[in-house]
């Protein structure tokens, strides 16, 4: 089963692929198997499509898609009975174009509110519902797109103007041809214009537009694997800054962090709200921490874990910190207060002395104890020679046999 545009030559090929021999089919071939959304870009789910609004008349007013995405609304006049997806014939300032009804009914009240759109009497309107013949015409029309693309691309060379041309778009009634390009400086086409009248018999309009709305025209995968946000959803395009990589921890790459279109990827901004959230409770931390063991330097910042690492100049290990920890020992420095580590925040200085007798008591014990010893036996032992002294005048008698 083919999408809509592959069934009816949305994607502007004649002949696909996939086609049988002989057989004739608009589209590209690919029977809806081709899961890029190049044919659904920028779709918008209808969730209000089969429930009854409360009111008399419904929203006269239709969202109506063309080629590359662009979308303009267009009133319904002539209350056709349109379905998502049907082609009609809307009026343009010169002749008329062919698209795609993407839109209708309330949710269409809400986009008009959200882009700012004035609907009034001025607003252009939808014709009718296109017929086959419509369609062929349609269908020669963006034939001539490609074609057209390089020898519009060989007449800029020739003038050599400093101009990138991306696409080109022929209103459906071949009367006038749009051509898209992007230029980073101010570029004098009046001689190009003449060119391109005299090469393709219609009315020219040249459309300056940025890379990013290029990007978005043109399509690709991006990094992540997916086709481009540009390309399938995102319509608004913010102002992206390198901060938005900062605060989060990005490394400062610029092939990484550019897109296809050369520019900061749209995606930085995706989460900075949570980041930002989360930074409130990180301190800055704008100079080392000074401890005893020396000056530590902060390494890197795990946001929503709240650590922070830090390490030594003269090791090459990192030592986390909780960021309460980390806002203590800031205190500590701005007061002049040095602490001896990490771990310990009192200051070397600060600390209680321990008294020696306290650290040597067991020994005096000892020292006392044998010293006690010591003395008794030294009584001890003068009073054993005192005992064994003679007195004057007596004689010692020999030792041996008595019978001798």
């Amino acid at each position: 089963m083919s999408c809509k545009s592959c069934a009816t030559g949305g994607c502007g090929t004649q002949r696909g692929a996939a086609d049988k021999p002989g057989e004739k089919t608009a589209g590209c071939g690919s029977a809806g198997g081709c899961s890029t959304g190049g044919c659904n870009k920028l779709n918008s789910f209808d969730w209000l499509s089969d429930i009854a609004m409360p009111g008399p008349k419904k929203y006269d007013v239709v969202e109506v898609k063309f080629k590359g995405g662009r979308k303009e609304y267009y009133r319904n006049v002539h209350q056709l009975d349109l379905t998502t997806g049907d082609y009609v014939v809307v009026e343009m300032q010169s002749g008329f174009h062919i698209g795609s009804v993407s839109l209708q009914g309330e949710l269409v009240r809400l986009q008009v509110k959200k882009r700012g759109v004035k609907v009034n009497d001025d607003t252009k309107v939808v014709h009718r519902i296109a017929t086959p013949k419509d369609m062929d015409r349609h269908e020669q029309a963006m034939l001539r797109d490609l074609p057209a693309l390089y020898r519009a691309r060989e007449i800029i060379r020739e003038l050599k103007l400093n101009m990138k041309l991306s696409d080109v778009e022929f209103q459906s009634d071949n009367t006038k041809a749009t051509f898209f390009y992007s230029s980073e400086e101010r570029v004098d086409f009046r001689e190009l214009i003449k060119m391109l009248a005299g090469e393709f018999k219609a009315r020219i309009e040249m459309r300056q537009i940025s890379l990013r709305q290029e990007a978005g025209r043109l399509g690709g995968i991006g990094s992540c694997g997916r086709e481009l946000c540009c390309s399938t959803w995102l319509t608004d395009f913010k102002n992206i800054a390198t901060s938005a990589a900062r605060y989060q921890n990005l490394s400062l790459n610029p092939a990484k962090l550019s897109g296809q279109c050369g520019r900061l990827k749209c995606c930085l901004n995706y989460e900075l709200d949570t980041y930002m959230d989360a930074l409130r409770d990180v301190p800055s931390i704008d100079k080392p921490l000074e401890t005893q063991k020396g000056r530590a330097w902060l390494q890197k910042t795990d946001i929503f874990r709240k650590l922070m690492w830090f390490g030594y100049s003269s090791e090459s290990t990192w030592h986390p910190l909780p960021i309460s920890r980390v806002t203590e020992i800031l205190e500590l420095n701005k007061r002049g207060v040095i602490p001896e580590s990490f771990e310990v925040l009192t200051p070397v200085g600060e600390k209680e002395p321990v008294k020696a007798a306290a650290l040597n008591s067991d020994l005096q014990k000892l020292d006392a104890k044998y010293a006690t010893r010591s003395s008794s036996a030294r009584k001890k032992k003068k009073k054993s020679k005192g005992s064994g002294s003679k007195p004057a005048g007596a004689t010692s008698k020999p030792i041996g046999n008595d019978n001798a």
